[in-house]
C-alpha cells in the first residue's frame, strides 16, 4: 500500500548489522519486491549509497532521496525541507530512503524506488512513520520467532506488570505473597527469556511483545 501511494515500482527494507565501530556496521537486506533481479539491485543500492546511508542513520532522521540515471527524475521542490539530497545518476531508478532508530537490532531503512517519485511533504512525514511501524513489527515477530519456548510463566508477567506499573520489588512481594528473593528471581529469569540488558529494558521488550501494557 505505502509502495503503491507513494508512486514507487519497488520496495525494500534495509537493516543494520553489526555493533560497535561503525566500521564493523553494514546494511542488510531484509524485506523487498526485486523478484529474480534482488542479487543485482542490492549490490547497486549499497555500492552507491550503503555508506552514505549508514554516515546519515547516525546523524539525521531526515529522509534521503536521490535522482535515477538516464531519463529518471525526482524532484518536489515541496519535499526539500524534509529530506536530504543524495548524488544523483548512480542508480537506474529514483528513490526515497526513510531512516529508522528503534535500537541496537531495529535500525535501517524503508526504501521506494521507481522511474519518477515525488511525494509532498505531508506524505513524506505519513510514509515516514508507517515505515517506523513497518521495522517495529517485523522486530517483535522476530523476537517471538526466536523463542517460542521461553514464553513468559504468569507469575513472570504480573512481576512485570507491576514494575512496570512502578512498583519495587518489596511492594510486587507484599501484593503477591511472596517474598522479595523470589519476586527478583522472577524478574531476573523475565529478563534473560526477553534477552534483555535490565529490568528497564524487559518490560520495553515485554509491552511491546503484548504481555503487559
Amino acid at each position: 500500500m505505502m509502495q503503491t501511494v507513494i508512486g514507487a515500482e519497488n520496495f525494500a527494507v534495509l537493516r543494520v548489522a553489526g555493533h560497535g565501530l561503525p566500521s564493523a556496521r553494514k546494511l542488510t537486506l531484509s524485506l523487498h519486491n526485486w523478484g529474480r533481479d534482488i542479487g543485482t539491485n542490492t549490490r547497486a543500492l549499497l555500492d552507491a549509497y550503503g555508506s552514505a546511508m549508514l554516515a546519515h542513520l547516525e546523524a539525521s532522521m531526515l529522509p534521503l532521496i536521490w535522482e535515477g540515471a538516464g531519463n529518471n527524475q525526482f524532484a518536489e521542490s515541496g519535499a526539500e525541507p524534509f529530506t536530504t539530497r543524495l548524488p544523483a545518476q548512480l542508480l537506474p531508478w529514483s528513490g526515497i530512503a526513510f531512516p529508522i532508530r528503534l535500537g541496537a537490532h531495529g535500525n535501517g531503512y524503508v526504501v521506494f524506488m521507481g522511474t519518477f517519485i515525488s511525494p509532498s511533504s505531508d506524505l513524506i512525514v505519513d510514509i515516514h512513520m508507517k515505515s517506523c511501524q513497518v521495522l517495529i513489527d517485523m522486530l517483535a515477530c522476530e523476537e517471538k520467532r526466536l523463542a517460542p519456548s521461553e514464553a513468559l510463566s504468569e507469575r513472570e508477567i504480573a512481576c512485570l506488570q507491576m514494575a512496570g506499573d512502578g512498583c519495587i520489588s518489596e511492594a510486587i512481594a507484599e501484593k503477591m505473597g511472596l517474598s522479595v528473593h523470589t519476586v527478583n528471581a522472577y524478574l531476573g529469569t523475565a529478563t534473560t527469556k526477553l534477552d534483555a540488558v535490565n529490568r528497564i529494558q524487559a518490560i520495553a521488550k515485554a509491552i511491546r511483545l503484548g504481555y503487559i501494557n
